[in-house]
């Protein structure tokens, strides 16, 4: 079979099954069975397929129409310009969380040497991408999945920050409430869907990403945030900034927990919803 009708027979199988963009998910599982780029495609309609990459293709195809995210396929997500492997082990990284890079980066603008810790890293995504923006920056990063963890190091090696990123596992920063306050900056993607809103997820999200990665937040999503905010308050120094990705209808909620810290404010997302809240330690 010829390339092009592969894959209009698999945008087609898609459509039928109402899956995203049917016609960029069957090239991109082409792309994925093929190891090209689009321009390849594109380039090569009447590439005649083989057996063997018809079934491969045939088996993408199954799975992308049974529900499972696209990414988990490929293995592979684009964030911060970086592309990071992602397995069901980890949450897919979301432009909406590049927000809280964004954030993080504008603070941390002219302190020299600052340290940093991700929590609830998950893939690394957050950690690495500041690591690709900060050369001279501490940076630690935990989650309290050992599995999450290790997708993180695979990461870090692939994208040269090794060296620059410590990752370890913790339950949030309680690792670090023995001690003195060491850091500059605690930011953090934590789990906040609350119980009550799991109907309101996509299927495919509330059934293939990690349940420990959406949820834990209570009935509201706002349970790990009620432990999240005073460890902070205890690992941070004197001066230091909080930097929270939050759910949209959280904002209020988030601040009330705040009250005892300083410059508190939101961050909308392009669509002007309050997507990272960030705060100073008094």
């Amino acid at each position: 079979m010829r390339l092009d009708l592969a894959i209009r027979q698999g945008t087609e199988r898609l459509e039928a099954r109402a899956r995203g963009d049917a016609r960029l998910d069957a090239e991109t599982l082409m792309m994925h069975v093929l190891g090209r780029d689009r321009a390849y495609l594109y380039a090569h309609p009447d590439l005649e397929l083989s057996s063997n990459q018809l079934n491969r293709y045939d088996e993408t195809l199954q799975r992308r129409a049974g529900g499972e995210p696209l990414q988990y396929i490929t293995g592979h997500q684009e964030f911060w310009g970086l592309d990071f492997l992602v397995t069901p082990a980890v949450l897919i990284p979301r432009p909406e969380t590049e927000h809280a890079v964004e954030a993080a980066l504008e603070l941390l603008r002219g302190l020299e040497d600052p340290h940093i810790v991700d929590v609830g890293t998950g893939s690394g995504c957050i950690a690495l991408a500041l690591a690709s923006e900060l050369s001279q920056t501490r940076i630690e990063a935990v989650d309290i999945s050992n599995e999450a963890l290790e997708v993180a190091h695979r990461n870090a090696e692939r994208l040269n920050f090794a060296n620059r990123v410590v990752f370890s596992q913790s339950d949030l920063l309680g690792k670090y409430l023995d001690g003195a306050p060491r850091f500059d900056m605690v930011v953090s993607n934590p789990p906040y869907v609350g119980d009550s809103e799991a109907d309101k997820l996509q299927v495919e999200v509330r059934e293939h990403e990690p349940h420990c990665a959406l949820f834990g937040g209570g009935k509201e999503g706002l349970d790990i945030y009620r432990r999240l905010i005073p460890q902070a308050a205890q690992a941070l120094k004197p001066g230091g900034w909080l930097v929270m990705e939050i759910g949209y209808t959280q904002e209020q909620a988030i601040r009330e927990l705040l009250t005892r810290w300083k410059e508190v404010q939101s961050v909308p997302d392009l669509q002007g919803i309050p997507r990272v809240v960030i705060a100073r330690k008094k």
